[in-house]
């Protein structure tokens, strides 16, 4: 904890990821690059996505970047598509079955 009592996170340190984003991660138990790592990219938007926040795709992208040292925006279009199209999949199967 820092000297205003907020946890202090390796996921600042990241390309992509500010304060707010940081603490929807954290909302869903992710609180390292080791945890967002084990979780993916797509896992963790999904669970953020499901707990209600107001988040775009943009999020997405902006935990892939992370996981790679890249800027979203600098990310292969083709991976931007493969990520979408697995995060609708996944959020589909979610609403589904809750898992």
């Amino acid at each position: 904890m820092d000297s205003k009592g907020t946890m202090k996170s390796d996921l600042l340190e990241l390309k992509n990821l500010g304060n707010t984003s940081v603490n929807w991660l954290h909302a869903i138990g992710i609180h390292s690059y080791a945890d967002l790592e084990n979780s993916g990219a797509v896992d963790a938007y999904v669970k953020v996505k499901s707990r209600g926040f107001r988040v775009s795709k943009v999020l997405l992208y902006a935990l892939q970047g992370a996981l790679l040292d890249t800027h979203w925006n600098d990310l292969d279009g083709k991976l931007k598509d493969d990520l979408l199209m697995n995060a609708e999949t996944r959020i589909q199967s979610f609403q589904k079955t809750g898992t």
